[in-house]
């Protein structure tokens, strides 16, 4: 069991206030602006980070260099052609050096491990010669993976003008053994593949988990007692139970943003409709009615409405109505049918899957179904899930055949699309929010 939490690990450290100085004047210099095409990923240099141990400072600021390449935004530098191959987090660097390879921004780390784990990051801007991040981090010794992260997610959070993403972790559908018969368990990693555990073991087929807010809980569909059943699982415990008991089938949940209520479907006599009922369960409320088939209920981060898909015009769209139901209004309007609605953390955008001509989109639309764009095309792909800063989809892909599913991630502007790496074939993937 990990003792860090976010609330105690950036706390602020080397003197204090005067690590800070100059930080709004580097913070602009270096902040990093995104223009759709036009963008180029900043350049940055992170030496190793000094440590007593080498290896392990080395292999704190490889993990920091992966997350910040992997975003797309960041360009860490050959750590063999910078003019320093290890930090020092003590000391002012020599700013003329830097300039001279050409080096914009700087990151010096410096990380110990004993009875717990301690680092220190200062990330400085060399033209402005000032520094742009200082903090510290004390961790139990277990958590030297969760240190690089958040240090990552400092460094991103400076320069990128947005929260990062990197101390997350993804849950996900791991798919074992002969396409026609599959083992499918639910299975939760770091955001980028490392630290994999299973969760259930296969013994009966699980689909669909959603991380709820807090990221204890997670909504799935298990398919224990032969019917597709919503069941809840407590990560902290193991235990799981079954949500509600309405219909041959309940499918789809997901999470409101409060975490006490599950939204969900319901199969009966040919209809399916979405319900809602409290976690600690109780009964549910039915919210839509009629002989269509609604699905995929995915609330706006306020909890006031709920996207979801319908095929009561005639096939699969996308409408939004009232969280307490009711004045649903179609928002999707382009060639073929919608699917797997899910709105952003931020409540700007909604990602979709879209089929149309033979071919699996991965979209985004505003709202109210103003500026859709398709950000992936293929064979099979769908299932979207936003990163917490509402900047990354992560969704999975089919290539067909013999072969099974893998997990991608895309950003909002279309590009840096990135193979997750999974120990097995991989789908269903639901990203958590920022680790408390």
């Amino acid at each position: 069991m990990t003792l860090i939490t976010r609330r105690n690990a950036l706390k602020m450290g080397l003197a204090g206030g005067a690590l800070l100085a100059g930080s709004s004047l580097a913070m602009a210099q270096l902040r990093i602006v995104v223009e759709g095409a036009n963008f180029q990923p900043l350049p940055i240099a992170i030496p190793d980070f000094a440590s007593s141990d080498p290896a392990f400072g080395k292999e704190i600021a490889e993990i920091v260099r992966n997350d910040l390449r992997r975003s797309g935004l960041f360009l860490p530098l050959d750590p063999a052609s910078l003019p320093v191959q290890v930090g020092d987090v003590n000391a002012t660097p020599d700013f003329n050096t830097w300039r001279t390879a050409n080096v914009d921004a700087l990151v010096m780390g410096g990380v110990e491990r004993g009875g717990q784990i301690s680092s220190s990051v200062r990330v400085w801007d060399t033209q402005q010669a000032s520094q742009v991040v200082g903090s510290s981090y004390n961790t139990d010794p277990n958590s030297s993976r969760r240190v690089a992260h958040i240090i990552a997610d400092a460094i991103y959070a400076a320069l990128a003008g947005s929260t990062g993403y990197f101390d997350t972790r993804v849950i996900y559908v791991a798919e074992s053994g002969p396409k026609a018969n599959r083992v499918r368990r639910l299975a939760i990693m770091d955001q980028d593949g490392a630290n994999v555990q299973y969760l259930t073991d296969g013994q009966s087929m699980a689909l669909t988990p959603r991380f709820s807010p807090n990221g204890d809980l997670v909504t799935y569909m298990n398919f224990a007692d032969g019917n597709p059943q919503v069941y809840l699982l407590q990560l902290s415990s193991g235990k799981q139970q079954r949500l509600a008991n309405v219909g041959a089938m309940t499918f789809a949940p997901r999470f409101s943003p409060d975490g006490g209520t599950v939204a969900f479907s319901v199969e009966q006599s040919g209809a399916t409709n979405i319900y809602v009922t409290g976690v600690g369960g109780g009964q549910p409320t039915q919210l839509t009615s009629g002989a269509a088939i609604d699905t995929g209920p995915s609330y706006s981060p306020d909890g006031s409405r709920i996207a979801f898909e319908s095929d009561r015009g005639g096939s699969p769209q996308i409408y939004i109505m009232s969280s307490g139901g009711g004045n649903a209004q179609r928002i999707s309007f382009g060639q073929g049918s919608y699917s797997t609605p899910v709105w952003s953390p931020k409540g700007d955008l909604i990602a979709f899957t879209r089929q149309s001509g033979g071919q699996f989109n991965i979209g985004i639309m505003a709202p109210d179904g103003s500026g859709e764009r398709m950000l992936y095309t293929s064979f099979h792909a769908e299932g979207p899930t936003w990163a917490p800063n509402g900047r990354v989809i992560m969704f999975f892909q089919d290539p067909g055949g013999n072969d099974g599913p893998k997990l991608m991630s895309v950003d909002i502007w279309g590009r840096n699309l990135l193979t997750i790496p999974t120990e097995s074939y991989a789908s269903d993937p639901s990203w958590s929010g920022l680790r408390a």
